[in-house]
């Protein structure tokens, strides 16, 4: 090999001539680069060539080198290059060229030190992190942190003498480079300490906190970016970190924080960056926050301070401290209880919605959607007062007001349609005021933009108002809604256009046949749009069309809908190949509604649909190509995780075999570089809805689907412990739902119902008894160790609905129901990984009355259920399990939460009424608990607590215990049967009739019965109505002289529950009640006669 000339390939790299870049580069791969002399030349350069950039090219290169030949290179050589390399980076003038070296100082030192060698270096580190010039310290703490982050091991039993160390550096008077160096050095010591196992450097590193907050708070003050960014990683990483480590100062922390966010002399993107740190910590240190006093209503007016730096004309795109302040809140109400964050947005809320200042007014209202999602049944119980504000704002002088409004009219429905009915008659007139004012002609071509945003708001707010609410509420509304929106698809404007066709579709969705006399002409005006395909904002547009043209297809139902079902399967089909990710989800979802309005009649698209389906979940994620900038080169050809997905890394230009020459510090950061490899998420959202789509078709074709059955089954399981939550949970649900369907199927074959209890009275076939195998597996690989809320709360939903489902077969699973109980069971204790924060096991201590967000809640709430479920499939073995309950479910029924205790009532009442005579070895404390709650200042709980107290009472064998509290529980439950609240007075009247048919001795019937009839027909709760009229029909059979004397009142009410609606009774009930009827037609036939509705009853 030539030195001469492989000096002269280096220089060849370095110039702008890709044909001779390619060519040297190729050289030095195929001759040199293999053979361990390149690295001696290598570093002789790096130490000696005058040319800084020469120097530069040769560490990047050398650094790629060292693990290749480091070790093959003459031993006798190796002390005089160290020193040598040590020697020339301690005095290198160019910082880029001097950070190069140190990483490959480090490089050497990880292999060296391992092997007992270069003893001296970390000495030498020392002595130079201390010395009196400023470079040689730089390069000196530089090195360290190069060292630490390579081979960190080493360092293990060095921490006394590096915190010694690193306390001084930190305070470095002359260098920031020192000091934001120093930062990144504890970044890497934080990871080196197990505060359980080592106090005393868990006491050094809370003593140097403070001035790593310092080192911060310096480079924000000199607005120095790169520093500012590197300090703010690092204390990204320590979240990521033994919670201990920041838990002393965790409170100043999140103040400085949120102060620095709030300080409008700081620069925009240190404010940015403060939020989103205090974001990460409200993701992953939630109990944290939820247990310092104060801390979520100070964070939370901060933000909403914040959040009126609103500017209507900065671009959308771009990351503000306003619209990050509003992320805060967002994760603030989904993370932290109401009490914490809503109840003091919703005390300030008056001081913005009526300021002076229409930006306050904005951040009023947005502010206020935002946390919607986050806890929607609080913000529930507060609607009636907030819908003033509302239409005030809906109506304010300001557009950029009223576009706030309407952005947050569309946050409220997204979770609230249902409470917002009742509103409707103010706010749909509100909505197409605004609409209307936006059709307008505008003056100039400001007043458009602001236009266009109105529309589309205004449309936006339209889709979540009428979207899923039912058709009575929103069928009136259809003639004045419909044409105005159909009109505003011929708009100039494309994103107008997709947010009217977005509205027609919830409408049509809610509207159902009430839309039917506008179909024809919307699927006209629509139809153009299927096809296009010019531009990403037509495949947008085309995207939302479709749809909504599902929505249309579930409203006006198969056969309006026929005619347009083969052009829009070939549309759909045609779009899963135009490179539009969100296009070939919203073909997938076509596939999933036109499966349900057409159920075995959409089997002849099954094998195309099934074929895309897969093709799309067995993509490989491990082999993606994406195209990069310049500084990313150096992963070229690499597998990294980006998003959580393995993905191949490819140069974006013609030097796309140039893989080895870059340097990630050559170049500031280039954000757009890295913009396409965040696309790689795209492939894992569309396997997630690919794999509920599969559900969807699975469940709705039934048998037709079984040839795909089981290549579906191995499919879906291979994506169980997928790296993107979405996708675990989609596919663990679909699990289940194939287990339900095949079981479904099996029933229907055999004609035989499951009955509760094991072991089973009949066997499911091996199909079924496999297939359970492969879903109960696939669930526990996941369910009890998995951190995300939204998987575990679906798995409970899945797991529940099974079991009520499918009955008790799943539960001979092998070691199914053990696993299934301690799971549960963690999730009740709050000890569920997903309910803890990041790297702490259980660590609530300081919360004395610990409450819940309300998605915390949904865990807890959904993880009853599967109790339920439990009950339910068990029957009256279900005791055994119950004992391991009971403990936490009084604990929930005795919360100062409402709904919290109200479940628990629920969940005592429906596994009582499972398990039957079962209950008994629990009566005596149920009873205590539930005449408790019969006074309980929460309507619900009350209500729940009279449905189980009936159930105890009528279940239970240990008449011992309830007896002596009958007239107790009868004085309690008079008050209830006062009241205007349908569902309480429906679940007394059941309570009494159950302790009736318990006991008709000791309840004065002569009293009682009146009052009761006087209240039917149940108006809410018609499961009340088999106990009701059960013991009615018993009464007659007894020929109790009361009930026959309340015959004439009692003549319309058996009249009003055999007619509409139809649910009022079960099959078995309404068998009951028209035996009585004819009863007493034997009896006095003209009291039936004279009433042709129990005439038509008795001859249906």
């Amino acid at each position: 090999m030539d030195q001469q000339k492989f000096l002269e390939l280096l220089k060849g790299i370095q110039t702008p001539d890709t044909e001779i870049v390619k060519a040297a580069t190729t050289e030095l791969r195929k001759t040199y680069y293999p053979e361990p002399q390149s690295l001696l030349w290598l570093l002789h350069i790096l130490t000696s060539h005058d040319a800084p950039e020469i120097r530069q090219q040769a560490a990047v290169e050398a650094l790629r080198l060292v693990q290749k030949h480091w070790v093959a290179l003459p031993d006798e050589q190796k002390p005089a290059i160290r020193e040598k390399l040590f020697e020339s980076t301690l005095n290198e003038s160019k910082p880029l060229v001097r950070h190069s070296a140190a990483r490959v100082i480090a490089s050497i030192a990880a292999i060296d030190l391992e092997d007992g060698e270069w003893a001296t270096l970390p000495n030498n580190l020392f002595q130079a992190s201390t010395s009196t010039t400023v470079a040689h310290r730089e390069v000196g703490i530089y090195t360290l942190f190069s060292l630490l982050e390579t081979a960190g091991d080493v360092f293990e039993d060095k921490l006394p003498g590096l915190f010694t160390l690193l306390t001084n550096t930190i305070k470095d008077p002359e260098s920031p480079d020192v000091r934001i160096n120093t930062l990144l050095c504890l970044s890497r010591v934080a990871m080196l300490i197990q505060p359980e196992e080592d106090p005393a450097n868990l006491a050094r590193f809370t003593e140097i906190f403070p001035a790593m907050v310092a080192v911060l708070k310096g480079a924000v003050d000199e607005e120095n970016e790169d520093r500012v960014m590197q300090a703010f990683e690092v204390f990204q990483t320590l979240l990521g970190c033994e919670s201990a480590l920041l838990n002393k100062h965790f409170k100043d922390l999140l103040t400085f924080m949120i102060n620095l966010a709030a300080d409008t002399n700081i620069q925009d993107e240190s404010r940015t960056q403060a939020l989103s740190f205090l974001m990460q910590c409200a993701r992953y240190r939630k109990m944290k926050i939820q247990g310092i006093k104060d801390m979520g209503e100070n964070l939370t007016l901060k933000a909403m301070q914040i959040a009126t730096e609103i500017d209507d004309e900065e671009d959308e795109d771009d990351v503000t401290p306003h619209k990050t302040a509003l992320g805060l809140l967002d994760l603030l109400a989904t993370s932290l209880p109401p009490r914490q964050v809503i109840v003091p947005l919703l005390s300030a809320l008056p001081q913005y919605v009526n300021s002076d200042q229409p930006k306050y007014r904005q951040a009023g209202i947005l502010s206020l959607g935002m946390c919607v999602e986050g806890a929607p049944d609080f913000i529930a119980t507060q609607l009636d007062g907030l819908m003033p504000v509302v239409l005030k704002l809906l109506n304010d002088p300001v557009i950029g007001v009223r576009g706030a409004a309407l952005n947050g009219v569309a946050r409220l429905a997204d979770d609230l349609a249902e409470e917002l009915c009742k509103h409707h008659a103010e706010l749909i007139p509100a909505l197409l005021k605004n609409l209307d004012a936006a059709t307008g002609q505008a003056s100039s071509e400001a007043e458009k933009e602001k236009n266009l945003e109105i529309l589309k708001a205004a449309c936006s707010a339209l889709d979540s108002v009428t979207d899923g609410v039912d058709k009575a509420t929103v069928a009136s509304y259809v003639p004045e809604l419909v044409p105005r929106l159909v009109q505003l698809l011929g708009h100039e404007d494309l994103n107008v256009k997709a947010s009217a066709a977005g509205a027609i579709g919830s409408i049509a969705g809610s509207a159902l046949d009430a839309f039917l006399p506008y179909f024809e002409g919307t699927m006209d005006a629509m139809s153009k749009y299927v096809t296009i395909k010019d531009s990403t904002e037509e495949l947008d547009l085309r995207g939302i069309v479709t749809d909504s043209m599902g929505s249309m297809a579930e409203a006006v139902g198969p056969v309006s809908f026929q005619k347009y079902v083969q052009p829009l399967m070939q549309a759909s089909e045609e779009g899963l190949n135009l490179g539009h990710p969100r296009l070939r989800e919203t073909s997938y979802i076509l596939w999933s509604t036109l499966a349900k309005v057409y159920k075995e009649e959409f089997t002849p698209f099954l094998e195309g649909v099934v074929g895309a389906l897969m093709t799309s979940l067995n993509q490989e994620e491990s082999d993606l190509d994406f195209e990069i900038g310049e500084e990313a080169k150096e992963l070229l050809g690499d597998e990294v995780i980006i998003a959580g997905k393995k993905v191949k890394l490819v140069a974006s230009d013609s030097k796309v075999e140039i893989d080895d020459l870059d340097n990630m510090e050559d170049d500031g950061d280039d954000d757009e570089d890295w913009d396409d490899l965040t696309a790689v998420t795209a492939v894992a959202l569309e396997k997630e809805v690919a794999i509920e789509v599969l559900g969807d078709v699975l469940t709705n074709t039934r048998k037709n689907f079984m040839p795909y059955f089981e290549k579906a089954v191995e499919t879906i399981v291979v994506l169980v412990e997928h790296s993107y939550e979405g996708v675990r949970k989609a596919a663990i649900g679909t699990l289940w739902r194939a287990y339900a369907c095949l079981w479904a199927l099996m029933e229907d074959h055999t004609g035989e119902k499951w009955t509760p209890g094991l072991p089973l009275k009949s066997q499911p076939s091996e199909e079924l008894l496999k297939l359970g195998e492969v879903v109960t597996v696939a669930t526990m690989s996941v369910w009890d160790d998995e951190v995300d809320r939204a998987v575990v709360t679906d798995i409970n939903r899945n797991v529940s609905a099974s079991l009520k489902l499918c009955g008790p077969a799943i539960m001979t699973q092998d070691k199914f129901t053990e696993r299934m109980t301690s799971t549960v069971a963690t999730i009740l204790t709050k000890t569920h990984p997903c309910q803890n924060d990041m790297g702490d096991e259980d660590d609530h201590d300081e919360l004395d009355e610990e409450e819940s967000s309300e998605y915390d809640w949904l865990v807890i709430d959904t993880a009853l259920d599967v109790i339920i479920g439990m009950a339910k499939a068990l029957g009256e073995q279900f005791g055994e399990i119950f004992k391991v309950y009971q403990k936490a479910i009084t604990k929930f029924a005795s919360s100062s939460t409402n709904y919290e205790r109200s479940t628990a009532v629920g969940v005592i009442a429906e596994c009582t009424r499972h398990m039957g005579t079962g209950v008994t070895p629990f009566t005596a404390p149920l009873l205590k608990l539930l005449i408790h709650k019969l006074t309980d200042e929460d309507p619900e709980t009350k209500s729940n607590a009279a449905y189980a107290i009936g159930l105890l009472i009528f279940y239970s064998t240990d008449s011992a215990a309830y007896l002596p509290s009958y007239n107790i529980i009868l004085s309690k439950l008079e008050p209830l049967l006062q009241t205007q609240r349908a569902r309480t007075l429906d679940n007394a009247c059941g309570c009494v009739t159950r302790m009736i048919m318990a006991h008709p001795d000791k309840v004065p019937i002569d009293d009682i019965l009146p009052v009761l009839v006087g209240l039917l027909p149940l108006k809410e709760d018609y499961e009340e109505n088999e106990p009701i009229f059960t013991c009615i029909a018993g009464l007659y059979q007894h020929q109790n002289a009361t009930v026959i004397s309340l015959t004439p009142q009692l003549i319309p009410i058996f009249a009003a529950v055999l007619g509409e609606p139809a649910e009022q009774l079960e099959d078995e009930t309404r068998a009951k009640v028209i035996a009585t009827v004819k009863f007493i037609a034997e009896k006095n036939p003209s009291l039936i006669q004279s009433n042709p509705a129990l005439l038509n009853a008795l001859q249906g």
